[in-house]
């Protein structure tokens, strides 16, 4: 592992700190305590200078050095340069050493300092020896608190930096989140608008080919149904932009004013006028539909607006599904309301093997099962058991039904009261 390269700034520290001692040398502050010469005092001072360029690639080492640089200067010939130097090795030591070094550099110098009191007393035998141990504590610890100072400043910010950093990073995850959801929610409810109209265009399209030149009365049926499937979607299109340009659009919606969710929310109680259109389009499949609705009061009470969209949609489903796959026979819709929950029930009959009057892209169930999982709820669909089945006809002649069924819970109960009085209809 290739070692650090100097600072440039330790270079220039280095060099100002032996210019500097130099001139203290040149001018004659310094005294020596002994009769030696005053240029020994240079040896130090280059030594010091040229640890100091280690002050941040190698701080310990250059701490070591210094230390046993700055106590042969002060015991022979003293530069205030050389202590300045010695000064900012400690403050390195301090900021650049591994935390462990980092927070030994206070009591050691601590320990510096008591030293360095006793050997002047013991030296000087003089009250006035006490001044070095001041000056050496105020070099020493003085420097020590600073960089330990700056240093914990600097791994705050720098935590804080990191903390920000995350915060974004969360925040961007959560609009990539919310993105990804907003998007498979106007998948669904652009499926849910667009697949029924569009199946009963599709199977009546089919059959206006078939009877075409044999019974014009049945192709005029068949064009006048998917007329109608087309002005609703379009209808239903248009409604569906205007929600998205406005409002933010389906389950986004709900948290305004009362009368805008229920002008942006399909109801439930429409769900006659939606039967009315299945039985236009199913007639000619021998395919009935039936309502059993057993919400409380009669279907007074007001539902929370995520829960009657994700019914009506359920329902609007399950109700495309069964043109294009049902076999002859009653389409029974079912709406069971208890205090805490809605059930969603739809069944009809099929033929196992049998395949679809209308192609489709596979995404209904798909899109029934999120609506109720959004909403905490559960979903099951698939065949019933063949003894408790609903009139149709399996391969082997016995009775065969598909339901498709919802729980979808209603949140807080405290104000669900009165008692359920069934509403049977039947087109």
């Amino acid at each position: 592992m290739a070692r650090k390269r100097p600072h440039p700034h330790d270079l220039l520290l280095a060099a100002a700190g032996w210019v500097g001692g130099v001139a203290v040398w040149a001018v004659g502050l310094n005294d020596s305590y002994h009769d030696l010469p005053r240029a020994l005092t240079l040896i130090p001072l280059t030594v010091m200078a040229c640890t100091t360029v280690l002050r941040r690639s190698a701080p310990r080492t250059a701490l070591a050095i210094g230390t046993v640089t700055v106590v042969v200067d002060q015991t022979t010939v003293p530069n205030v340069a050389t202590v300045v130097l010695f000064a900012d090795l400690i403050y390195a030591a301090a900021l650049y050493a591994p935390l462990r070094t980092a927070r030994r550099v206070a009591p050691a110098c601590v320990v510096f300092t008591i030293l360095s009191t006793v050997v002047a007393l013991s030296v000087l035998r003089d009250v006035k020896a006490l001044i070095v141990g001041v000056f050496a504590g105020l070099v020493t610890l003085t420097s020590a608190w600073t960089g330990w100072i700056i240093r914990t400043h600097r791994d705050e910010a720098a935590a804080e930096r990191l903390r920000a950093e995350q915060t974004a990073l969360l925040a961007e995850l959560d609009r990539r989140s919310a993105v990804e959801q907003e998007r498979a929610r106007m998948a669904r409810e652009l499926h849910d608008v667009v697949a029924n109209h569009l199946s009963a265009i599709a199977i009546h399209s089919t059959a206006a080919m078939t009877v075409a030149k044999n019974d014009p009365e049945a192709t005029s049926r068949a064009l006048a149904v998917i007329r109608e499937s087309s002005v609703q979607g379009l209808a239903e299109m248009r409604r569906l932009i205007g929600l998205l340009r406005g409002s933010g659009g389906g389950e986004t919606a709900f948290a305004g004013d009362h009368e805008g969710a229920q002008a942006a929310v399909p109801r439930l109680d429409s769900l006659d006028a939606m039967l009315a259109r299945a039985s236009r389009s199913g007639a000619d499949n021998g395919l009935e539909f039936s309502l059993d609705d057993r919400r409380l009061n009669g279907g007074g009470r007001q539902l929370p607006a995520p829960v009657e969209l994700a019914a009506f949609r359920i329902v609007q489903e399950s109700l495309t599904n069964a043109l294009k796959h049902a076999a002859p026979g009653m389409v029974k819709v079912r709406l069971v309301q208890s205090t805490r929950r809605l059930v969603v029930a739809v069944e009809s009959p099929y033929v196992p093997g049998d395949g679809p009057r209308a192609p489709g892209a596979g995404a209904g169930l798909v899109g029934m099962r999120e609506r109720a999982s959004l909403l905490g709820g559960s979903f099951e669909a698939g065949p019933r058991p063949e003894e408790s089945a609903g009139p149709g006809k399996g391969t082997d002649g016995k009775t065969a039904c598909w339901q498709v069924r919802a729980e979808l819970p209603l949140g807080d109960p405290g104000g669900a009261q009165g008692s359920g009085r069934p509403i049977h209809r039947t087109t």
